[in-house]
């Protein structure tokens, strides 16, 4: 089986409901790991993230030593980064096995040919606003300086306020099926350039969806403060989205 999850925002909120969700996503890992082949993270699997050479966030073991121990059985671990922890760099594939991607791939899992992306930074060619915080925070020279410049417990703190800053915008907008369009365009202006996608597979917009058309068909997966919708891959080659039951 292949297990795919998104939006889980790590240490997002306050402490109580950040206790919540890791516990949540932990409990999901351990019913995974019982015939998981693959997990496959498709981004802000962190609300903040921001690598130093030395130094990460503190927190979130329950987590990486799941995936540590998923990696250590061979169950391959599959890390998309998100616009909330695109930040990763190395760690995660040292300590926990992980293998990273920072762009969208076409992966080939049990039979079908899956485009997964986070979605962040798809069809925003119309908002210039959008564009430049992508190209600001994606700049690896602001991000040398930013490192270089701020001290940890700094950086910690600024990513946390624009985190939750990011999330006050989200809630004071209600995900629905609205917010998946964007990226269902996305997948239809692939599509007709590279033939041979069974199925696209996104995150970010906080919205389970699963949208077929002639032709094409994208899976949306939740967030896990208020939807934790995963997808689920068989052998057989079927791919559903189920929801996981709040512990």
């Amino acid at each position: 089986m292949i297990y795919f999850a998104s939006d889980i925002h790590l240490g997002g909120g306050d402490a109580a409901t950040a206790r919540a969700v890791e516990r949540r996503f932990a409990a999901w890992l351990d019913r995974a790991a019982a015939d998981a082949e693959a997990v496959v993270l498709a981004g802000d699997v962190f609300d903040f993230w921001f690598e130093y050479r030395r130094v990460v966030p503190k927190g979130f073991v329950r987590i990486l030593g799941r995936l540590a121990a998923l990696a250590d059985r061979g169950v391959r671990v599959i890390f998309f980064t998100g616009n909330h922890d695109m930040w990763v760099t190395d760690y995660l594939a040292r300590e926990c096995g992980a293998e990273i991607h920072t762009a969208p791939a076409v992966l080939e899992l049990c039979g079908l040919r899956l485009f997964v992306a986070h979605g962040d930074n798809m069809n925003v060619g119309r908002k210039p606003m959008l564009r430049f915080m992508n190209a600001v925070f994606r700049s690896r020279t602001l991000r040398w300086l930013f490192s270089r410049l701020v001290h940890p417990d700094l950086a910690v703190r600024f990513g946390r306020w624009w985190s939750a800053s990011s999330r006050r915008r989200h809630e004071a907008a209600p995900a629905d099926a609205s917010h998946t369009e964007p990226l269902i365009d996305y997948a239809r202006a692939y599509a007709r350039t590279h033939p041979g996608v069974d199925c696209f597979v996104f995150g970010h917009m906080h919205h389970a969806r699963d949208y077929r058309e002639p032709g094409l068909r994208t899976l949306h997966l939740g967030s896990w403060e208020r939807e934790p919708v995963y997808a689920v891959l068989d052998a057989a080659g079927g791919l559903r989205l189920e929801t996981f039951d709040l512990p």
